[in-house]
Protein backbone atom coordinates (compact mmCIF):
# COMPACT_ATOMS: atom_id res chain seq x y z
CA UNK A 1 0.00 0.00 0.00
CA UNK A 2 1.65 3.38 -1.17
CA UNK A 3 0.45 6.17 1.20
CA UNK A 4 0.96 9.79 0.64
CA UNK A 5 1.55 12.13 3.46
CA UNK A 6 0.58 16.25 2.69
CA UNK A 7 2.40 18.41 5.49
CA UNK A 8 2.72 22.41 5.91
CA UNK A 9 4.93 24.37 7.53
CA UNK A 10 3.75 26.92 9.91
CA UNK A 11 4.59 29.07 12.77
CA UNK A 12 5.67 26.67 15.74
CA UNK A 13 3.19 25.63 18.07
CA UNK A 14 5.38 27.05 21.23
CA UNK A 15 5.95 30.24 19.80
CA UNK A 16 3.69 33.39 20.99
CA UNK A 17 2.05 34.84 17.47
CA UNK A 18 2.44 38.25 17.16
CA UNK A 19 0.21 40.15 15.26
CA UNK A 20 1.04 43.06 12.59
CA UNK A 21 0.88 46.93 13.32
CA UNK A 22 -1.34 46.91 10.53
CA UNK A 23 -3.54 44.34 11.80
CA UNK A 24 -3.52 42.46 8.07
CA UNK A 25 -1.74 39.69 9.10
CA UNK A 26 0.77 37.82 11.61
CA UNK A 27 4.23 38.43 12.03
CA UNK A 28 6.10 35.91 10.27
CA UNK A 29 9.74 38.21 10.81
CA UNK A 30 12.19 36.10 12.66
CA UNK A 31 9.84 33.43 13.82
CA UNK A 32 10.26 29.47 14.31
CA UNK A 33 8.33 27.34 11.68
CA UNK A 34 7.72 23.74 12.14
CA UNK A 35 5.35 21.70 10.73
CA UNK A 36 2.03 21.13 11.71
CA UNK A 37 1.65 18.95 14.54
CA UNK A 38 -1.56 17.38 13.13
CA UNK A 39 1.03 16.06 10.44
CA UNK A 40 3.90 15.46 12.61
CA UNK A 41 0.51 12.35 13.58
CA UNK A 42 -0.37 11.46 9.93
CA UNK A 43 3.50 11.37 9.15
CA UNK A 44 4.07 9.02 12.37
CA UNK A 45 1.34 6.60 11.20
CA UNK A 46 2.44 5.94 7.89
CA UNK A 47 5.78 5.48 8.89
CA UNK A 48 4.20 3.08 11.70
CA UNK A 49 2.65 1.08 8.67
CA UNK A 50 5.35 0.92 6.55
CA UNK A 51 7.20 -0.38 9.37
CA UNK A 52 4.38 -2.94 10.19
CA UNK A 53 4.48 -4.33 6.88
CA UNK A 54 1.09 -2.34 5.52
CA UNK A 55 2.69 0.68 3.72
CA UNK A 56 5.02 -0.26 0.99
CA UNK A 57 6.40 3.34 0.35
CA UNK A 58 5.44 6.93 1.93
CA UNK A 59 5.81 10.19 -0.18
CA UNK A 60 5.56 13.46 1.42
CA UNK A 61 3.92 16.54 -0.11
CA UNK A 62 4.15 20.15 0.58
CA UNK A 63 2.65 23.58 -0.59
CA UNK A 64 4.62 26.38 0.06
CA UNK A 65 7.66 28.50 -0.39
CA UNK A 66 11.03 27.15 -0.69
CA UNK A 67 11.97 26.65 3.26
CA UNK A 68 9.20 24.02 3.04
CA UNK A 69 12.06 21.79 2.41
CA UNK A 70 12.94 21.45 5.49
CA UNK A 71 9.78 20.16 6.95
CA UNK A 72 10.00 17.76 4.24
CA UNK A 73 13.16 16.56 5.47
CA UNK A 74 11.70 16.33 9.03
CA UNK A 75 9.25 14.35 7.57
CA UNK A 76 12.07 12.10 5.85
CA UNK A 77 13.85 11.73 8.30
CA UNK A 78 10.65 10.38 10.30
CA UNK A 79 10.38 7.93 8.02
CA UNK A 80 9.34 9.21 4.80
CA UNK A 81 10.41 7.56 1.77
CA UNK A 82 10.77 10.88 -0.74
CA UNK A 83 8.86 14.24 -0.89
CA UNK A 84 7.51 16.32 -3.46
CA UNK A 85 7.38 20.20 -2.98
CA UNK A 86 5.30 22.42 -4.68
CA UNK A 87 7.44 25.73 -4.55
CA UNK A 88 4.97 28.98 -4.18
CA UNK A 89 5.26 32.03 -2.15
CA UNK A 90 1.62 32.89 -2.36
CA UNK A 91 -1.24 31.87 0.33
CA UNK A 92 -2.87 28.71 -0.47
CA UNK A 93 -6.18 28.22 0.53
CA UNK A 94 -7.98 25.05 1.03
CA UNK A 95 -9.75 24.68 -2.33
CA UNK A 96 -6.30 25.38 -4.45
CA UNK A 97 -4.51 22.63 -1.94
CA UNK A 98 -7.04 20.49 -2.47
CA UNK A 99 -6.98 20.82 -6.23
CA UNK A 100 -3.41 20.35 -6.52
CA UNK A 101 -3.31 17.63 -4.60
CA UNK A 102 -5.90 15.97 -6.64
CA UNK A 103 -3.34 16.49 -9.08
CA UNK A 104 -0.13 14.82 -7.83
CA UNK A 105 -2.70 12.11 -6.72
CA UNK A 106 -3.27 11.56 -10.34
CA UNK A 107 0.52 11.03 -10.56
CA UNK A 108 2.24 8.89 -7.87
CA UNK A 109 -1.63 6.70 -7.53
CA UNK A 110 -1.27 6.51 -3.73
CA UNK A 111 -3.63 3.81 -2.12
CA UNK A 112 -3.95 5.96 1.05
CA UNK A 113 -4.05 9.82 1.68
CA UNK A 114 -3.12 10.45 5.33
CA UNK A 115 -3.45 14.29 6.47
CA UNK A 116 -3.63 16.08 9.07
CA UNK A 117 -7.51 17.38 10.52
CA UNK A 118 -6.63 20.73 10.09
CA UNK A 119 -3.47 23.35 10.11
CA UNK A 120 -2.81 24.70 13.37
CA UNK A 121 -2.25 28.32 11.50
CA UNK A 122 -5.36 29.05 9.67
CA UNK A 123 -7.64 25.97 11.50
CA UNK A 124 -9.73 25.71 8.38
CA UNK A 125 -10.18 21.93 8.31
CA UNK A 126 -11.54 21.98 4.91
CA UNK A 127 -8.67 19.96 3.12
CA UNK A 128 -9.38 16.25 3.43
CA UNK A 129 -13.37 16.73 2.86
CA UNK A 130 -12.62 18.68 -0.45
CA UNK A 131 -9.80 16.17 -1.63
CA UNK A 132 -12.10 13.54 -1.15
CA UNK A 133 -15.38 15.31 -2.92
CA UNK A 134 -12.56 15.95 -5.81
CA UNK A 135 -11.78 12.50 -6.14
CA UNK A 136 -14.86 10.44 -5.22
CA UNK A 137 -13.26 8.67 -2.82
CA UNK A 138 -14.44 7.28 0.70
CA UNK A 139 -13.14 9.87 4.02
CA UNK A 140 -12.68 8.83 7.38
CA UNK A 141 -12.26 12.09 9.10
CA UNK A 142 -10.86 12.66 13.07
CA UNK A 143 -9.29 9.32 13.18
CA UNK A 144 -8.55 7.62 16.51
CA UNK A 145 -7.51 4.48 15.27
CA UNK A 146 -6.99 3.20 11.77
CA UNK A 147 -6.70 -0.70 11.12
CA UNK A 148 -5.90 -2.33 7.79
CA UNK A 149 -8.73 -4.84 6.96
CA UNK A 150 -7.92 -7.24 4.06
CA UNK A 151 -8.24 -4.21 1.22
CA UNK A 152 -10.19 -2.22 3.28
CA UNK A 153 -9.31 0.36 6.63
CA UNK A 154 -11.50 0.46 9.75
CA UNK A 155 -11.25 4.17 11.23
CA UNK A 156 -12.28 5.03 14.26
CA UNK A 157 -13.42 8.42 14.37
CA UNK A 158 -13.46 10.67 17.19
CA UNK A 159 -17.22 12.23 17.31
CA UNK A 160 -19.29 14.50 19.81
CA UNK A 161 -20.80 11.30 21.39
CA UNK A 162 -17.99 9.51 21.68
CA UNK A 163 -16.36 6.97 19.02
CA UNK A 164 -17.86 5.75 15.52
CA UNK A 165 -15.74 2.79 13.54
CA UNK A 166 -16.08 3.06 9.65
CA UNK A 167 -14.47 0.82 7.18
CA UNK A 168 -13.52 2.37 4.20
CA UNK A 169 -12.77 1.30 0.86
CA UNK A 170 -9.41 2.18 -1.04
CA UNK A 171 -8.02 4.08 -2.29
CA UNK A 172 -9.33 6.22 0.66
CA UNK A 173 -8.45 9.74 2.28
CA UNK A 174 -8.38 9.67 6.45
CA UNK A 175 -7.23 13.08 8.08
CA UNK A 176 -5.93 12.32 11.50
CA UNK A 177 -6.28 13.65 15.17
CA UNK A 178 -4.16 14.68 18.23
CA UNK A 179 -4.95 10.89 20.35
CA UNK A 180 -3.94 8.93 17.19
CA UNK A 181 -0.33 8.51 18.13
CA UNK A 182 2.95 10.31 19.52
CA UNK A 183 4.83 11.13 16.89
CA UNK A 184 8.84 10.43 16.99
CA UNK A 185 11.65 12.46 17.53
CA UNK A 186 13.81 12.47 14.66
CA UNK A 187 17.27 10.70 15.14
CA UNK A 188 20.65 12.25 13.76
CA UNK A 189 21.56 9.90 11.98
CA UNK A 190 18.38 9.86 10.28
CA UNK A 191 18.35 13.56 9.71
CA UNK A 192 21.90 12.98 7.83
CA UNK A 193 20.22 10.10 5.59
CA UNK A 194 17.25 12.18 5.19
CA UNK A 195 19.67 14.91 3.72
CA UNK A 196 20.22 12.52 0.50
CA UNK A 197 16.57 11.30 0.17
CA UNK A 198 15.10 12.91 -3.18
CA UNK A 199 12.94 15.58 -3.81
CA UNK A 200 10.92 16.93 -6.61
CA UNK A 201 10.17 20.21 -6.61
CA UNK A 202 7.46 21.56 -8.89
CA UNK A 203 5.24 24.51 -9.07
CA UNK A 204 0.83 25.17 -9.17
CA UNK A 205 1.30 26.46 -12.68
CA UNK A 206 2.48 22.83 -13.72
CA UNK A 207 -0.61 21.18 -12.33
CA UNK A 208 -2.87 23.77 -14.45
CA UNK A 209 -4.06 25.01 -10.77
CA UNK A 210 -5.30 28.65 -10.23
CA UNK A 211 -3.83 29.31 -6.34
CA UNK A 212 -5.19 33.25 -6.50
CA UNK A 213 -7.20 33.62 -3.31
CA UNK A 214 -10.99 33.95 -2.92
CA UNK A 215 -11.36 35.22 -0.25
CA UNK A 216 -9.56 38.69 1.81
CA UNK A 217 -8.56 38.97 5.22
CA UNK A 218 -10.00 42.03 6.72
CA UNK A 219 -8.63 42.59 9.95
CA UNK A 220 -6.68 40.15 12.02
CA UNK A 221 -7.02 40.80 16.07
CA UNK A 222 -5.35 39.54 19.50
CA UNK A 223 -7.73 38.08 20.93
CA UNK A 224 -8.71 39.84 24.69
CA UNK A 225 -6.77 39.74 27.81
CA UNK A 226 -8.20 37.45 30.07
CA UNK A 227 -8.82 38.75 33.59
CA UNK A 228 -7.03 37.64 36.85
CA UNK A 229 -8.45 35.39 38.46
CA UNK A 230 -10.02 35.79 42.35
CA UNK A 231 -8.88 33.93 45.44
CA UNK A 232 -11.65 32.90 47.99
CA UNK A 233 -11.16 32.42 51.52
CA UNK A 234 -13.27 28.91 52.44
CA UNK A 235 -15.59 27.17 49.72
CA UNK A 236 -18.90 28.94 51.32
CA UNK A 237 -17.32 32.05 49.73
CA UNK A 238 -16.65 30.40 46.42
CA UNK A 239 -20.21 29.22 46.26
CA UNK A 240 -21.49 32.45 47.09
CA UNK A 241 -19.56 33.90 44.37
CA UNK A 242 -20.29 30.85 41.79
CA UNK A 243 -24.18 31.81 42.67
CA UNK A 244 -24.02 35.78 42.28
CA UNK A 245 -22.12 34.93 38.72
CA UNK A 246 -25.10 32.89 37.22
CA UNK A 247 -22.64 29.62 36.91
CA UNK A 248 -24.89 27.47 39.32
Amino acid sequence: MKVLVPVKRVIDYNVKVRVKPDQTGVDLANVKMSMNPFDEISVEEAVRMKEAGTATEVVIVSIGPKQAQETIRTALAMGGDRGILINTDETVEPLAVAKILAKVIADESPDLVLLGKQAIDDDSNQTGQMLAALLDWPQGTFAYKIEKDGDALTVTREVDGGLQTVKLATPAIVTVDLRLNEPRYASLPNIMKAKKKPIDEKAPGDYGVDISPRLSVVKVTEPPVREAGEKVEDVATLVSKLKSAGAI
